[in-house]
Order: C-alpha cells, then structure tokens, then sequence
C-alpha cells in the first residue's frame, strides 16, 4: 500500500509571503491548518528558511508595486523565528536597495541577497553571515538588476538571472567576482542541478507592457556550468517565470497564461500550469493547473509534494508529485492584488 503524501509531516510548516498583506502565513503542512500570520514591513516577496540559525529571511523589495512599476525600493530583510511566529531582526542594506532573491550557503553560513543597481553602482549580490546577520562583503552582477540568484550544491559558484541583461551573471564567490556571462534573453527563474553541471533558466523574462514585440520561444534555457553556454531548452506554452529542482530530480516549472479580455489589450489572467521535467533527461513528464500568475515554488525535504504560490489569485496549490494530483488550495490573506509570494518548508524543530 502506498504511503500517503502527508505522511510523517506532524509539526511541519508552510511560511507563505503575502506580498499586498504585507504579512508571513504560516499554515500546518500535514493538515493545511491556517496556524496564524506575522506582519512584516511592506512589500515582501521572497522568503528563505535557515535551518541551522532556524530563522526565517524575508526579502522587502519594493514600497508597492513590483519591478519596474513601483513606488520605490525597499533596503530591509526581515529575520523571523518561524516557531514562535514573531519578528527577531530587520536587518537594514542601506544603501543597498531592491533586495529580492535569497539563497543559502548551509556549510559557510552565508545568505546571498540580489539588489538592484544605483547610480553608483551596478546590481549585484550582497553577502551576509547568518550567525551575526550582518553584511560581509558585495559582488557586482554587471547588470541593473539581477532578480533571483542560486548558488551550486558546492558553494563555489553563483548565477543571477537578469530581467533587463541579455545573460545570466555567474560569479566566483570564493574570489567574490564575475567570472563569465551565460548568454540569454532577460531571464527570471533558475534552479542549479544537484552535481552542478547545469543551470535551468526560465527565458525569455516576462513582459506585460503590452507592446508588439518579438518575443523568443518561451522555456528553460539549459546553461551548461563548465562553459557557461546554453546546451538545451525545454519548450514551454507560457512565459515561466518560477523554476525549482526537488530533491528527486524532478524540475518544476510554472507557466502563466492570458486569455482574450475585450477591456484591456494584455488580456486577463487565466488558470497558470505547473509543468514537471526531469532535470537528468530533459523529459517532461506531466503537468497540471494552478492558480492565477504562478511566482514562486518550493517542495517538501523528500520531494514527495510541490507547493506552487499564485500571485493574483493569491492561493497556494499543494501537489502531490508521484500523482501530479493536486492535494488543496490554501487561500493566502491579502489587502490588494498581489497576494501570495515568496515560501518557505520548515520542518519541525529536531
């Protein structure tokens, strides 16, 4: 008898941003239970779980609004004890700004946070030490803003991808410089593979300006490491901006879909898909629907579930992988029209 997906989850928790909340949602990832939120400064989008620290980082990117259409950026990451559900830092980058993508080396202790550019100087990656939660050093990215950042399974080698820059920006980050420039139409969401070899990269990046444009084949770029080329792509329907790799292998990918809308030229938002390959032989596997304007993707320690966040319907779809069924649709609180973001899977305390 197969065991079931929620097995062995008591004391688990889903952390879901709220990005108009503004708030952190925490929810019971064995029952889906609404366990309460945390108010955090406006706007956040993304969210990363330390577990040695155990402590949440919330990024605040903007004032309101969102790239390219805000009303200014934000300076703040905001440290939240996940098990006692309150604020334990809000640690300020100034005169850092823009900060968004957030990943973690475990082994050094290290946060890496993408910022946007400055009169002064172009975007790029700021360092932080988890342990005092205070910034160690800056890696310039070459490009206005690098939007989501990941780091190998090694620590050596970080990739930022570029909504605005015709590459993705691979940095050294032992030496703490660019070493190479992957060449591709602005990107948005990337995932490295488990030996490091390849970069999956959502491309080309997501345009709702509405203008006539050509516009490039939309899937995941394959970027080899060694020679920072694209090897591959895995053909998509929609524009993807979230890309995650589970650790099985499977990559996840979330597509956006427009349909007809006689009042507004861009359309309107229909149903989104989450769309599953194998990262090892580029094999798609299968998909299934979502919410409104899939952002951001996580799944549990085990790979079993994928939890995939809806920015306009504000709704979390949990998946079960092994059946592509989708198991429930958590309704995030929100006070505008973005709503949920950035997540995170904190397992229970040891």
């Amino acid at each position: 008898m197969q065991q079931s997906p929620r097995a062995g989850r008591d004391g688990d928790v889903l952390a879901v941003v709220s990005q108009s909340g503004p708030t952190v949602s925490f929810f019971d990832a064995a029952s889906d239970r609404y366990l309460g939120a945390v108010a955090v400064p406006a706007e956040p989008h993304e969210l990363c779980f330390d577990p040695a620290q155990r402590l949440l980082w919330c990024a605040t990117t903007y004032r309101s609004g969102y790239y390219h259409a805000n009303s200014g950026r934000r300076t703040e990451l905001t440290v939240i004890d996940p098990d006692t559900r309150s604020i334990v830092e809000i640690v300020d980058l100034h005169p850092e700004h823009g900060p968004h993508g957030l990943a973690l080396d475990t082994a050094r202790q290290l946060l890496y946070v993408s910022v946007e550019s400055s009169d002064d100087r172009p975007g790029g990656v700021v360092v932080i030490d988890t342990r005092t939660r205070r910034p160690v050093g800056r890696i310039d990215t070459d490009a206005p803003g690098p939007h989501w950042f990941a780091v190998d399974p090694a620590g050596r080698t970080g990739y930022a991808t570029n909504k605005e820059a015709p590459f993705v920006s691979v940095v050294d980050l032992r030496r703490g410089t660019l070493t190479a420039k992957a060449e591709v139409p602005g990107s948005e969401g990337l995932a490295v593979s488990a030996d490091g070899a390849h970069i999956f990269v959502a491309a080309p990046y997501g345009s709702f300006s509405g203008a006539d444009e050509e516009r490039p084949v939309p899937g995941i770029r394959v970027i080899d490491a060694r020679t920072a080329t694209v090897v591959d792509t895995l053909p998509t329907e929609g524009v993807v901006l979230p890309v995650h790799l589970t650790s099985t292998g499977r990559l996840l990918v979330g597509e956006l879909a427009m349909e007809p809308d006689p009042v507004s030229r861009l359309g309107r938002h229909a149903p989104g898909r989450l769309t599953v390959f194998s990262a090892d032989t580029h094999k798609r596997l299968g998909d299934i629907e979502v919410g409104l304007f899939p952002l951001t993707i996580t799944s549990s320690p085990d790979g079993r579930i994928a939890y995939v966040a809806c920015v306009v319907s504000s709704t979390v779809d949990v998946v079960d992988l092994e059946t592509l069924r989708r198991l429930a649709r958590l309704d995030v609180p929100r006070l505008g029209e973005a709503g949920a973001h950035g997540l995170a899977y904190v397992p229970r305390p040891a």
